[in-house]
């Protein structure tokens, strides 16, 4: 190879014990390439490989990597000097292996410092996404904001200008052999460039996993154009906000919030719980759920229930339920949350820190008093 080329890392995702696939080449997508054909391609660059390395020891050495979670270091003596194999395996929150870091090239080159990568599990039964400490590596997300297990619309809210809401929300609430998807969001960040993550997914429904195991790459780069909305999108948004609307995608069966399509509810505590479900009353859950019949055919529906609030109260709140269009088989509805009202005060997250005295903590308080205090920073008196 010619000298001064940085060679990259490739990225092989292993979500799923049947597939294997290259995700990303460095800092560019790869969108779940066939590895066989991007390994040999990458070979015949540095054809003096032939002579005493195969593709077959190298697809040795990457299940090594895969199934034992062992890193690589392999030194090829060739014609032309020595080079170099380097895996790296990427961890999920359960010591698995997410995916893996691959380079090869003359053990002269200048190797580049692999972008930080994480792997993460969404979990259909408990509506949670379970992220290893790691995560906290990537731009956009601190060590104070850690969270073992976060709801998929913990995971929405923490991504701006972004529009593929839809297409991750059907893989995951109907995992099916064979779905994947690989996007890219923004990721703000409160204390330094924003953050730029490209996500990788695949459906899984097995004996280990009912739902999809992830892998987050951190792809930001310090030039890289901020991404924004779409200008009707601003506006929408804008005009629920000062009409007082709040909208949100409810998934009816798991009776837990799956997005908010406007600005939240500020008297529903929906973040940083240990169990999604938690946002409503244990003894009301059983009605919303059985609503979802209704909605799949396209009735709207209304019910009023119980919704936790920040002072570890529940806020009496009526739900308007219309069916998600294009989720007809599915219990995903969009619900319009309206407080109702009465003489019990509510606690604002904007205006007042959660509870420090709960005898029975139901979330993450700390993270969310650390994410209070951030938010209360940048917002306008």
């Amino acid at each position: 190879m010619r000298n001064g080329v940085v060679i990259p890392w490739m990225t092989i995702e292993t979500l799923t014990p049947d597939a294997m696939s290259v995700v990303s080449m460095g800092e560019d997508p790869r969108g779940f390439a066939d590895w066989q054909r991007a390994l040999q391609r990458l070979l015949t660059k540095m054809p003096v490989l032939y002579d005493t390395f195969s593709t077959a020891r190298l697809a040795e050495a990457m299940r090594r990597t895969r199934d034992q979670a062992e890193e690589v270091d392999v030194r090829i003596p060739t014609r032309s000097g020595p080079h170099e194999l380097k895996i790296r395996p990427v961890f999920g929150p359960a010591g698995d292996v997410h995916a893996m870091r691959l380079w090869l090239g003359p053990a002269t080159a200048r190797i580049p410092r692999p972008r930080a990568a994480v792997g993460a599990i969404w979990d259909m039964t408990t509506q949670t996404v379970q992220q290893p400490s790691g995560i906290t590596q990537l731009t956009g997300i601190s060590a104070e904001e850690y969270l073992p297990r976060m709801s998929i619309a913990g995971l929405f809210h923490r991504m701006s200008a972004f529009d593929r809401h839809a297409e991750v929300l059907d893989l995951l609430y109907e995992p099916k052999p064979g779905d994947k998807l690989q996007f890219e969001a923004t990721v703000p960040n409160t204390s330094g460039p924003v953050g730029r993550w490209r996500i990788t997914i695949r459906a899984r429904d097995d004996q280990r996993t009912r739902g999809a195991w992830l892998l987050i790459e951190d792809v930001s780069a310090a030039d890289a154009p901020i991404g924004s909305a779409a200008l009707e999108r601003i506006g929408l948004r804008e005009a629920h906000r000062r009409a007082g609307t709040h909208l949100a995608v409810v998934q009816l069966e798991h009776t837990s919030i799956s997005h908010w399509l406007t600005d939240p509810a500020p008297w529903v505590r929906w973040d940083y719980l240990f169990r999604p479900i938690d946002v409503f009353h244990p003894d009301d859950r059983a009605r919303l759920a059985e609503l979802g019949d209704r909605v799949r055919v396209g009735d709207t529906a209304s019910v009023t229930v119980r919704a936790l609030n920040y002072a570890g109260d529940y806020t009496p709140t009526t739900l308007l339920l219309y069916p998600y269009p294009g989720y007809s088989s599915r219990q995903l509805a969009i619900a319009q949350l309206l407080r109702v009202a009465d003489d019990v005060p509510v606690l604002e997250p904007h205006r007042h820190p959660p509870d420090t005295h709960l005898s029975a903590p139901i979330g993450y308080d700390d993270q969310l008093r650390h994410w209070l205090a951030g938010h209360l920073k940048r917002s306008p008196a």
